[in-house]
């Protein structure tokens, strides 16, 4: 894991790095292995020492640069897959190129105006507005675009259920500054309208200047006491409403572009891991999970693999920021899942100005 602020070149720190991890390994070493490690990020492919001979500004023949692969490839940077004559970094190269050896590019006026432009919240709700902006993380990084939203502590002003069709149900939310959400539910086939209706009511009618979790609280208690004049099916959808909104310490979690992350996989094994990935994803305790994650830094997080604690042996990376609200408070987070080899030096500038794009838009 990695608090990574932005600068370019090898860095202060990477000597003494490369130096613990096998003695004697020198800048030649280190720019032999950031040079593989980018090439492998644009290409996908095994490097071999003719190409990064032809892409080093330094004079370094072919064989001297397999000695030097060599080298790396014993330090547990590099390995190579099946037969190739190339190599690939290990999640440990990965690691050290992200610590000491990545170089960031840097994000132009235009660049960020266009982000801010993206996430801007002008007519739309708060959850539009972060599905945006994992959809515009998503499209930029090739890769699943997530935000954690905020948990809203805003008392709720209105609550309404509308009949989709057979078996659905749209419930509008509006809080008393005005933001609007909607989610989809589904409720029980032949539903009349009269209950939709009467669960509205309901809910109208014991929202006075509460937020959504107090509501959620004096239903709760209602129902379990027996004390309302609900039949049940009603109670199904008043229920289902109030639980599209998560409980507990997060909010809920937007996911955008997730089958990117499937594109080039040709194991099923993979495939079916990923999948599980989703399910954890969608749980509350992960919610969680990816807060605490993004809060142990002040800026972008990069996990690799397994670091995180989310993914098992799936080749994944995560590059996360938190944002804040005006008191200064971490109320969620922002970032991509992708394969190992998503473009780091530009997704996490990317990830890191959106965040506070969003942080202004909530202060």
């Amino acid at each position: 894991m990695a608090d990574q602020r932005f600068g370019r070149g090898l860095g202060p720190d990477v000597q003494p790095i490369l130096g613990a991890i096998l003695p004697g390994l020198d800048t030649r070493s280190a720019a032999v292995l950031r040079e593989l490690v980018e090439t492998y990020v644009e290409t996908g492919e095994p490097v071999g020492s003719r190409t990064l001979s032809r892409r080093l500004p330094l004079n370094l023949s072919p064989a001297t640069i397999r000695n030097v692969m060599a080298d790396l490839e014993e330090a547990g940077l590099l390995f190579a897959p099946h037969t190739s004559a190339g190599r690939l970094p290990t999640e440990r190269g990965l690691r050290l190129f992200v610590d000491g050896l990545l170089e960031f590019g840097d994000l132009s006026d235009a660049e960020r105006e266009a982000i801010s432009v993206r996430c801007a919240a002008s007519g739309r709700s708060l959850q539009e507005t972060l599905g945006e902006a994992g959809q515009m993380l998503s499209g930029l990084a090739g890769a699943a675009g997530m935000v954690v939203a905020p948990k809203s502590e805003s008392a709720v002003r209105h609550i309404e259920f509308v009949a989709l069709g057979p078996g659905r149900a749209l419930v509008v939310l509006v809080q008393e500054g005005g933001q609007v959400e909607n989610r989809v539910i589904e409720v029980p086939p032949g539903l009349p309208l009269s209950a939709l209706t009467q669960a509205s009511n309901y809910l109208n009618s014991r929202l006075g200047g509460r937020t959504l979790e107090e509501a959620r609280g004096v239903v709760t208690q209602e129902i379990a006491a027996n004390r309302t004049a609900l039949d049940d099916l009603t109670q199904q959808v008043i229920e289902a409403g109030l639980g599209t909104w998560s409980g507990g310490g997060g909010g809920s979690l937007i996911l955008r572009g997730q089958s990117r992350l499937l594109e080039h996989l040709d194991q099923a094994a993979h495939v079916a891991e990923i999948k599980r990935l989703f399910e954890r994803l969608e749980a509350q305790e992960t919610m969680l999970r990816l807060l605490e994650l993004a809060q142990r830094g002040q800026g972008v997080q990069i996990f690799i693999g397994a670091e995180s604690g989310l993914f098992d042996s799936t080749g994944l990376s995560m590059v996360v920021a938190p944002f804040r609200n005006g008191q200064e408070k971490i109320v969620g987070a922002i970032g991509v899942i992708g394969p190992t080899r998503i473009n780091y030096g530009r997704v996490i500038p990317v990830v890191d100005y959106t965040a506070r794009v969003i942080g202004r838009l909530l202060g």
